[in-house]
């Protein structure tokens, strides 16, 4: 799941532990957010496919009577922790593995509540044709964070580029795990945020299927492109506390984002690159990532 590094708003910027001593472990210091009321509280990025399904989402709600409050930030921190602490109710920011990954980190009570759209990516080239055409010594960018640092080098070992340790789950993979690096690849771990302005620089790169659409590449353009089965564990979703999913309040938020109008949106944005895998179940995804 693309994710972003800042946030905005009345907090400024500042580190974790900045943050934690200026809200007392809160994120903006406002009421918790209830199980009991009509007030539904949402943290989502700011980034086209969280923030214009939220707000197909909240008319919605709105019109079933309702009250919807919204905080958008472009960070990838304080969702998590502003979830758990009670102060609201769901974030929308985040794909699987990077919750699975940053809740065990934490210890934090946050679980998947539903699936929004699923986010596969490919290894992209502006200098190359193909895989086979990668020279030895190639520099390829890949994302630095662990929970989407194995993407690349399990579609690169799959393509006999690098031979890694069997029987790793992608989520799992890193730079750690290569046993075999005949071509001597030297592998650049960038930010997120600058894959894509990454991409001239290097003989190829990992980008998320959305990041290369607004470069004008396809899959059909990529060296390399996820199987399915590889990109499960980064289908972008909604996380709540425990048993909120069940909660009338999270049976009507799954409604409103998984609407009609929310679906088309997704069909419409960038030629419809981003699917919807909404019959899909994030627990029983999980017990095969985790296997």
């Amino acid at each position: 799941m693309e994710r972003r590094t800042f946030i905005r708003g009345s907090l400024g910027l500042g580190t974790l532990a900045g943050l934690a001593a200026l809200t007392g472990c809160g994120l903006t210091g406002q009421a918790t957010a209830s199980g009991n009321d009509k007030t539904i509280k949402l943290i989502v990025t700011e980034s086209a496919p969280y923030q214009e399904p939220t707000k197909l989402a909240q008319k919605a709600l709105e019109a079933d009577g309702w009250k919807v409050e919204v905080k958008y930030v472009t960070d990838i921190v304080q969702p998590n922790f502003a979830v758990a602490n009670g102060e609201f109710d769901a974030n929308y920011f985040q794909h699987a593995s990077y919750l699975a990954q940053f809740t065990k980190d934490k210890n934090l009570a946050v679980e998947p509540a539903f699936y929004m759209y699923g986010s596969p990516g490919g290894i992209y080239s502006q200098k190359h044709k193909s895989i086979d055409g990668l020279p030895t010594g190639a520099k390829i960018a890949i994302p630095v964070d662990p929970s989407n640092n194995g993407r690349a080098l399990a579609m690169l070992a799959k393509a006999g580029v690098i031979k890694v340790a069997e029987g790793k789950s992608v989520i799992h993979l890193s730079q750690n795990d290569i046993l075999e690096n005949p071509k001597k690849v030297t592998f650049v771990e960038v930010d997120q945020q600058s894959l894509s302005k990454t991409l001239p620089d290097v003989d190829a790169g990992f980008l998320f299927v959305r990041l290369g659409a607004e470069l004008g590449l396809t899959p059909e353009d990529a060296l390399l492109f996820e199987d399915n089965a590889d990109a499960l564990p980064f289908i972008c979703l909604v996380a709540a506390k425990p048993g909120f999913a069940e909660t009338e309040k999270g049976k009507a938020l799954e409604k409103a984002y998984h609407s009609d109008e929310v679906r088309n949106w997704f069909k419409n944005y960038i030629g419809g690159v981003l699917p919807t895998p909404w019959d899909r179940d994030p627990a029983a995804d999980r017990k095969v990532w985790d296997s």
